[in-house]
């Protein structure tokens, strides 16, 4: 279990240094012009002056600031990926670990991060109100939590059961969602003068970031999955010719 712990830390390193790359590429222009936006007044929310300033430069942020953020969180993720896979392995249908992994990426990646994407996408600075942000935050993780649980069930239900249970199953997971969001508070919070590319450049970067991240993520760690699995192979091999 530590390997397979180590190996989630190294991977989900190895995705957090290549999401940083992307965000600092893709996400930081649409941030840069969002925030000039807010600084002008034109935004939603509000530019609190000198009284207010931040205490971290805004070149750290987008620098020091944004490598530590995703780096420690691609860290771990990767860690309770690994956990996740520890328990995973062997019931969702597939005995081989690359196997494993990579269903379990992509499984966790559409019930972590696109459904609450599509339900709740992320805003730039100067969209939102300051008032709404603890209710936005609750109804998003709200939904992160019943769809990883609903993806759960649709799994379960649909293992060892063939393709016709697994459709039935992921279908349900879309009834299901689809429920959820309908039921969950709706925030509709964009300024009708926001530059729609920006915005759309903004979440597009959001979305690709955290792609870029569990793709990482699945594919540094099924290798080195891989690389355990054949190393216990070796020894095993070495003592069964010894005891021989």
């Amino acid at each position: 279990m530590r390997a397979l712990l180590v190996a989630g830390l190294l991977a989900g390193l190895i995705g957090g240094i290549l999401a940083f790359g992307f965000a600092a590429l893709a996400g930081e222009p649409p941030v840069e012009v969002a925030i000039s936006i807010e600084e002008s007044g034109d935004g939603h929310t509000h530019s609190h002056g000198d009284e207010d300033a931040a205490e971290v430069s805004r070149g750290v942020q987008s620098t020091v600031g944004l490598a530590i953020a995703t780096v420690t969180f691609g860290a771990a993720l990767g860690g309770l990926f690994s956990l996740a896979f520890a328990f995973a392995h062997g019931r969702i249908g597939t005995t081989a670990a690359r196997a494993t992994v990579l269903s379990l990426g992509a499984i966790g990646f559409v019930a972590v991060v696109v459904v609450p994407f599509l339900v709740y996408p992320p805003n730039p600075p100067a969209v939102g109100h300051a008032e709404t942000i603890g209710d936005r935050t609750a109804a998003y993780f709200a939904m992160m939590a019943l769809s990883l649980v609903l993806a759960a069930i649709a799994v379960r239900a649909g293992v060892r059961h063939g393709w016709l249970a697994r459709a039935g199953a992921a279908l349900g997971y879309v009834v299901a969602v689809a429920v959820v969001a309908a039921l969950l508070p709706r925030f509709d919070e964009v300024p009708d003068d926001f530059p729609a590319q920006t915005l759309w450049d903004f979440r597009i970067a959001s979305l690709g970031t955290q792609a870029v991240l569990w793709a990482a993520l699945g594919v540094a760690f099924a290798v080195l999955v891989d690389r355990l699995a054949q190393r216990a192979t070796n020894r095993a091999t070495e003592v069964g010719l010894a005891a021989g």
